[in-house]
């Protein structure tokens, strides 16, 4: 897989076809490695000469440390608190080139059942600021973060707090960084922050552009997937603002406004006032694996993710993947668990076909339960196409 890979054109049409495998995870069911896998088992069924070449992907949320150990690591365990604030154990990556990998939908994520055991109020990311403290004691000092796939709603208090910020009431009582207890925050004390925390390059992957408050903000757009109420959008919102308010005051630095503050539930602010650059988190894993690389000289490249929509083309995995893969000449396919109908004219134009692995009606756990075997099976049909299509083209230019 280098960039010195001979071109389509330059190859003779007796060649191996070399065919790169980039989904996303399907979530809920399978992780982007594993979806790769199945669809390269297809694709060798029907093509047992072909060169696969697998490199599942991600956007910054769920199945991003995976997508990047892919491309080599090492995982550590770490003992960091869940959304609720009780003691758990987290994994983060850590990079050949000794970048560290957070994603924080592994740590403080919606599927995490105990972390989110409590209201959305209650949450906070503290265990974000475990893992991160644990590995500036290892030594790290660049961070790559995914945003995608949080619980919390808490402005990124927790994460202050675990790297030493305190945040205080008007009696000088010490408040837990919640949305519930900051609810009376008078004052932030940022003298015990980190002080290698000035020293660090944060990574903030998100395609996420809102700012931390406001009609567009975390609460307002994000908080009803993590739980919040609309009677409780309004009085959520206004802590954070406060909170904001009070932050700034303290770190003399302004924040929430910018683009992606408001990413997981104000993450992205706290991490912007650490002085983290946000980049799609597609992108960066694409770089990081070496998308670009596998692509040159390839001639097929499939793509997908659990369910495909017009969402997809607003910097999601399969869309980036594609647009890399354009570059090079590559013609994309799109195999995903469902595919809205609605979409499918907006879909065609970034992909040479959309397919769903489901081949008749049935129900979701089905679905879910026979995706590996579901996805071997459609990789497999779309590959004799494939190869059925190649050989014509080679004949009528003979």
């Amino acid at each position: 897989m280098n960039s010195s890979s001979p071109s389509r054109s330059a190859r003779s049409a007796a060649q191996a076809p070399v065919v790169v495998i980039a989904p996303d995870s399907f979530k809920g069911s399978l992780s982007a490695e594993e979806v790769a896998t199945a669809i390269g088992d297809g694709i060798r069924a029907a093509l047992p000469e072909a060169d696969i070449r697998l490199c599942p992907i991600a956007d910054g949320g769920e199945g991003t440390l995976d997508a990047l150990m892919h491309a080599g690591g090492e995982i550590c365990r770490i003992a960091a608190r869940n959304a609720a604030g009780n003691a758990a154990q987290a994994a983060v990556g850590l990079l050949k080139n000794g970048s560290c990998v957070i994603e924080s939908a592994s740590v403080v994520g919606l599927t995490d059942a105990a972390g989110t055991a409590v209201a959305v109020e209650q949450r906070s990311t503290l265990g974000v600021g475990d893992c991160m403290l644990a590995m500036l004691d290892h030594g790290v000092r660049h961070f790559l973060v995914g945003l995608g796939g949080s619980s919390s709603n808490d402005g990124g208090a927790g994460l202050l707090a675990a790297l030493g910020a305190k945040f205080y009431d008007d009696a000088g009582q010490l408040l837990a960084p919640t949305p519930h207890a900051l609810q009376k925050l008078a004052r932030v004390d940022v003298s015990g922050l980190d002080p290698r925390t000035k020293d660090v390059r944060i990574i903030a992957m998100s395609d996420v552009d809102n700012p931390l408050c406001g009609e567009h903000g975390a609460t307002a757009v994000f908080g009803p997937q993590k739980g919040v109420t609309p009677e409780q959008v309004a009085a959520l919102d206004k802590v954070l603002n406060h909170y904001a308010q009070v932050l700034e005051q303290a770190l003399e630095r302004k924040a929430a406004e910018l683009p992606g503050a408001g990413a997981a539930g104000g993450l992205g602010y706290a991490l912007l006032m650490l002085g983290a650059e946000f980049q799609s988190g597609a992108e960066t894993v694409a770089d990081h694996i070496g998308l670009d690389q596998a692509l040159a000289g390839a001639d097929w490249l499939i793509t997908g993710e659990g369910r495909s929509d017009a969402q997809t083309l607003h910097g999601k995995a399969p869309f980036i993947a594609s647009q890399r893969a354009r570059r090079h000449g590559v013609p994309t396919t799109l195999l995903s668990g469902g595919i809205d109908r609605a979409s499918l004219a907006e879909l065609q134009g970034s992909f040479s076909g959309c397919f769903s692995i489901v081949f008749g009606p049935g129900s979701l756990q089905d679905a879910i339960g026979n995706a590996p075997e579901l996805l071997r099976a459609s990789a497999e049909q779309m590959a004799r196409l494939w190869s059925t299509a190649a050989q014509a083209g080679n004949a009528d230019r003979n």
